[in-house]
């Protein structure tokens, strides 16, 4: 039976993953964002107190799916799910007043998904839920002039590795949205997305137009323009 236990409380300090994947840490509401190659989550007790001689132990959908665990002083990686090893790391700065951190290295899309945190004492336990998403920023749009169709010129914007799936939207010169004449979007082997998308310009719109891809987990875009001026004479 569990006995009264100061609360744990899922804190959330998060950096970068890859060089185009950035990382997001939700505990109960939606953290910002920063970039760089690892991300951090954190718990602390409340009221304070030190964490040096409980159990503490970051695991996914199961007790036993071991991210990282620190017990009898150490951290013990016998039971640690191979996908983690050599990826964690525990900041124990400020364990004597409750408060870690599991720092996991070289992000990747599988990190993405639910984490528990669990204290233990001798005499009781608690846990706080986080939740870990990672996003990829793709490369910047690729614009090409690839022939007729329908009495325009249809262009055509790819882009690829992004996660989750991309927003593709046209504009023209005043940065009004232009519709799609086609798009398509597939999952490549490493789990990222390439997006496809064509347009087809006529006499009467504008030579000028803009491709952008757009993250919406992230809310971050790349983007890429093209003059169809004088496109007709090389096709």
């Amino acid at each position: 039976m569990r006995g009264k236990v100061p609360s744990v409380s899922p804190g959330c300090t998060v950096s970068c993953a890859l060089p185009s994947y950035l990382a997001l840490c939700l505990a109960l509401q939606a953290h910002r964002l920063a970039s760089g190659g690892e991300a951090d989550l954190p718990c602390h007790l409340s009221p304070r107190m030190s964490a040096e001689n409980m159990e503490l132990r970051w695991f996914r959908s199961q007790f036993s799916a071991v991210v990282h665990l620190y017990r009898d002083g150490q951290d013990q990686y016998g039971e640690q799910m191979p996908e983690y090893q050599r990826r964690t790391e525990l900041l124990k700065d400020d364990i004597a007043n409750g408060s870690v951190s599991l720092r996991i290295h070289d992000i990747r899309l599988s990190d993405d998904g639910q984490y528990r945190c669990f204290f233990q004492s001798s005499v009781s336990y608690e846990e706080a839920l986080l939740e870990l998403q990672v996003a990829g920023l793709g490369s910047a749009p690729a614009i090409s002039v690839e022939g007729h169709q329908d009495g325009g010129i249809r262009v055509v914007c790819r882009s690829s590795g992004w996660f989750p799936e991309p927003e593709v939207l046209w504009r023209d010169l005043q940065g009004q949205l232009l519709p799609s004449a086609s798009e398509k979007i597939s999952q490549e082997a490493n789990g990222l997305f390439q997006t496809e998308a064509a347009i087809v310009l006529t006499e009467e719109s504008n030579q000028k137009v803009s491709c952008c891809v757009r993250n919406p987990q992230l809310n971050q875009e790349r983007q890429s323009e093209i003059s169809t001026a004088g496109a007709e004479r090389f096709l």
